[in-house]
C-alpha cells in the first residue's frame, strides 16, 4: 500500500487532459476536470499545480499507452517525457502509471449509460477515462 492521501488520475492527451480525484480514504473517485490544450506544455503543468494547491494528493497516477499486446504504443514516448516533466515539478506525489487499454471505450460507455449526448458527451469523456484509470489503480492496490 502507498502513503495514504487523496490520488490524482491523469488520462494525458495532445488535446484534452482529464483529471479524476479518490478521496483521501480512497473510498470513492469522482471525474474532476479536463484541461484543454497542449499536453506538453507548462500550462498543463501550471493546471495540475492548481489542482494540487488545495488537495492532500499523495499519488498521481497517469494512464500508460500500451498496444493491445502490451507492448508500448506510440504516445508512449510523449507519456514518458510528460511523467518526468510531472516528477521534476512535483516531487512529492509518488507516482504510478496504469495501463490505459480501453478506457477510453469504457468511458464512452458509461457515459451512453448514463444518458449523456453529444458535446456533453465529447466534454466529459476524458475526465471520465481518468477515473476508469483511477479505479483500475484502486482495484489493484
Amino acid at each position: 500500500m502507498t502513503v495514504p492521501g487523496a490520488v490524482l488520475a491523469i488520462d494525458h492527451g495532445t488535446r484534452r487532459t482529464g483529471f479524476a480525484l479518490a478521496d483521501a480514504l480512497r473510498i470513492t473517485s469522482e471525474p474532476l476536470t479536463t484541461f484543454h490544450g497542449a499536453g506538453d506544455g507548462d500550462e498543463l503543468l501550471d493546471f495540475i499545480d492548481d489542482l494540487l494547491a488545495d488537495r492532500q494528493v499523495s499519488v498521481i497516477v497517469v494512464g500508460q499507452p500500451l498496444n493491445m499486446d502490451g507492448t508500448a504504443g506510440p504516445r508512449a514516448k510523449d507519456v514518458a517525457e510528460f511523467c518526468e516533466r510531472l516528477c521534476a515539478r512535483f516531487p512529492d506525489p509518488e507516482l504510478a502509471l496504469v495501463d490505459e487499454r480501453l478506457s477510453t471505450k469504457e468511458a464512452e460507455a458509461r457515459l451512453v449509460e448514463a444518458g449523456h449526448t453529444g458535446q456533453d458527451r465529447k466534454d466529459r469523456r476524458d475526465s471520465w477515462s481518468a477515473m476508469i484509470l483511477l479505479e483500475d489503480w484502486l482495484r489493484a492496490e
